[in-house]
């Protein structure tokens, strides 16, 4: 069954990665996952590192891995995704990400406990680590 289509823009600090009409999102928050319709009420949501899906149909779907960022749901129905990064999932290298993520976890266990650098390490890991099992198709 088709659904009524609602315009998406997901941009990252390099610019626009997408930019159509979709029928549906599903993405994960950091209160857990959501699904966004059309006509959805209008939300503002932080996002956790996971796999944005943008289904175009129910047979044509958009992946990307997402880094943290914001869902907005203005309005007038469209959807704003603010992203660190966005990553076609096809294009992640697992042995790449697993070697950032011994260094994000060599980070966190050198860096003094509740400081600046301990935050980031344990942000970049959560990242790595939603990002590799997104690579291996989990």
């Amino acid at each position: 069954m088709a659904r009524t289509k609602f315009h998406v823009e997901v941009l990252t600090p390099e610019g626009e990665v997408f930019n159509d009409d979709v029928e549906m999102i599903a993405t994960k928050t950091v209160g857990g996952s959501i699904g966004i319709l059309a006509h959805h009420q209008p939300l503002l949501a932080m996002l956790d590192p996971a796999e944005l899906r943008l289904y175009r149909s129910e047979s044509e779907t958009v992946r990307f891995a997402q880094g943290e960022g914001y869902l907005q749901v203005a309005g007038d129905g469209s959807v704003l995704i603010l992203v660190e990064d966005a990553h076609d999932p096809t294009t992640l290298d697992t042995a790449e990400l697993a070697e950032q993520l011994r260094a994000a976890e060599d980070a966190f266990a050198k860096a003094d406990s509740h400081s600046e650098e301990q935050r980031v390490a344990a942000r970049d890991k959560r990242r790595l680590e939603a990002f590799q099992r997104i690579a291996e198709g989990g």
